[in-house]
């Protein structure tokens, strides 16, 4: 069960650099819409990192329930 508990919260550290990393590219793209904002691969880009973001927000969210349910 260690194991399994150590497993979760490597993940749940490698889910908080990449949701830094995403956010950082989000910020990116949202600069380089400033100057074209109707620029086709940057919305696209802009939709598939929000995608991501939101991907690894649920990660993150399933780590936590887990490791708080272990706790009690």
């Amino acid at each position: 069960m260690n194991e399994k508990i150590e497993n979760y919260q490597k993940q749940y550290k490698n889910a908080l650099v990449t949701i830094e990393k995403l956010k950082q590219i989000k910020a990116d793209i949202d600069l380089k819409l400033k100057d074209n904002p109707v620029c086709s691969y940057l919305n696209k880009d802009l939709r598939d990192v929000n995608l991501d973001i939101t991907i690894t927000q649920n990660e993150i969210e399933h780590i936590e329930s887990y490791l708080h349910q272990y706790n009690l």
